[in-house]
This record gives structure tokens, sequence and C-alpha cells, in this order.
């Protein structure tokens, strides 16, 4: 009886913090920037549909993520580049969407990153095991040093 309820003991005490581990790596991974619709977007260069009268209101053009856009009439966000070239802006049904950050939109309108992958630089990535992109995007491992479980030289 003793010895089975050390065995017990020994596995729940090696399986528990796997457990958790697993846990707060799936809620890390689950905390995308991209799914919060407040974000806004500073174009880097001026618009020629939005330019204003006055050359100093014309030097900042900001669009909301989600904005509305109609490729034929109001297309403020066709291949617009903004926040420091981190965003590429195309109006994917009829709203404004990062290709180079939106898991729902990478590198193109309509194409969707699978379950486990996130969109980095337009480029849909396995950021557990990714050594150029480890638990987030652009978050680099030392030379030498694996990803495992979205963890730097996890061990």
């Amino acid at each position: 009886m003793a010895c089975a309820l050390l065995k017990l003991t020994t596995i729940l005490s090696l399986i528990i913090p796997l457990l958790l581990l697993a846990l707060q790596s799936h809620l890390a991974f689950s905390n995308d920037i991209e799914d919060n619709e407040d974000i806004e977007y500073v174009v880097d260069s001026p618009l020629p549909n939005l330019r204003s009268r006055s050359r100093f209101l014309a030097s900042t053009v900001i669009i909301k993520k989600g904005a509305h856009c109609d490729a034929i009439s109001h297309n403020i966000c066709n291949g617009i580049r903004a926040t420091k070239g981190k965003a590429l802006l195309y109006c994917c049904k009829k709203h404004c969407r990062n290709v180079l950050g939106d898991k729902n939109n990478c590198g193109s309108c309509g194409k969707k990153c699978k379950q486990g992958e996130r969109c980095c630089d337009g480029t849909c990535t396995h950021i557990s095991s990714n050594v150029n992109h480890c638990g987030k995007c652009n978050k680099k491992c030392a030379h030498g040093v694996k990803c495992e479980y979205g963890y730097c030289g996890y061990a």
C-alpha cells in the first residue's frame, strides 16, 4: 500500500508541473494582439486621397483596424504601409487588415494560419519551435539555443 502511494505521488508530482506549463503556454499564445479591435495604424507616407489642406495637419494619418473600406469607391487601405513598416494594410472583405500580422489574413486576404501558428511578417509560423519567432513574433533565441514550447533554452 505504501509503495503504491509513493508511486502515485511521484507520478502526480511529474505530471502536474507539465500540465501547468502547457496551460501557461496556451494562454500566452492565445493573447494575440491582432484580436484587439482598438488597434490604430499610423500611415507611413501621406495618402493622396486623404490629404489635408494644411501641410501641418496632413503629417499624421491614422487608420483603425477594421475600418470600413470598399475596393471601388472608398479604398483607404489597399497596399498601404503603416506603423514604420510593421504593418501592410489591405481591404479584406470591406475591412482594413494588416496582412503582416493578422492570423486570418496572413500574407494576403483570406489566408488563415493553422492551429498553433501565428502570422509573423506575413508568414504563418509555429511560434512554439521557431528560433526566430519563439513564443511570439520576432523574439529570437540566442545563437545555438533551441526554441522549445515557445521558450528559448527550455530544459
